[in-house]
């Protein structure tokens, strides 16, 4: 069985339970996902399968995956990704992996590229706290020490400062799902998905 699926994260709504509490819910459009590639312990020395997601146009695809798309019979895609099986002699090329297989799910982990905030200071990136504002200080927003006196004489890894913020991989565990609509290929989890509308994001079975 193949456990992750990919998905554009639509957005953020909220939907009522059975008790008819307020629910946050993220709308993932989710798959279908074509197999792209069979991997197996023969051919490559593990097994995996290769699976794709997204719309793209026949100009923009380059002659390398143009012939691996052909190879395979499947339609080009803008993604893809690789994903680990159990036995890859079980799976075939152009097998689809779709909404209605999480059916049974309860929970999942969903993966995608967080929001990029650019070059941040220590206080947004790391939530460290400011000097005081009034009284004549004049240590604010400042880093302030990074290190020791003469020994070590020098700063230590891993020390927090100011840097590139977002942007990076994120995986949030265990979401609950909420809601499945097959028809429209839509999956609703309850709570937050990592990066923007229209972000690509794995939905992997917890």
């Amino acid at each position: 069985m193949i456990s992750m699926i990919l998905g554009r994260k639509i957005g953020m709504t909220q939907v009522w339970d059975e008790d008819d509490n307020v629910v946050p819910v993220t709308v993932i459009q989710a798959g279908p996902c074509a197999v792209s590639q069979v991997k197996t312990q023969a051919t490559d020395g593990y097994d995996a399968v290769q699976i794709g997601f997204g719309d793209i146009k026949a100009k923009n695809v380059n002659k390398p995956m143009a012939g691996h798309f052909a190879k395979a019979g499947v339609e080009p895609v803008r993604f893809l990704r690789e994903v680990r099986v159990e036995n890859g002699e079980e799976h075939k090329v152009g097998e689809v992996v779709t909404v209605a297989d999480f059916a049974d799910v309860e929970k999942v982990d969903v993966i995608g590229t967080s929001k990029g905030k650019g070059f941040q200071g220590r206080i947004k990136r790391w939530g460290q706290r400011r000097g005081p504002m009034t009284h004549g200080s004049h240590f604010q927003r400042h880093p302030g020490s990074i290190g020791q006196c003469a020994y070590p004489a020098r700063v230590l890894k891993g020390v927090k400062m100011a840097g590139h913020m977002g942007n990076e991989r994120v995986t949030v565990k265990n979401l609950s799902v909420v809601r499945i609509d097959a028809e429209q290929n839509l999956i609703l989890v309850k709570g937050a998905v990592p990066g923007a509308k229209n972000g690509l994001v794995a939905i992997r079975m917890a």
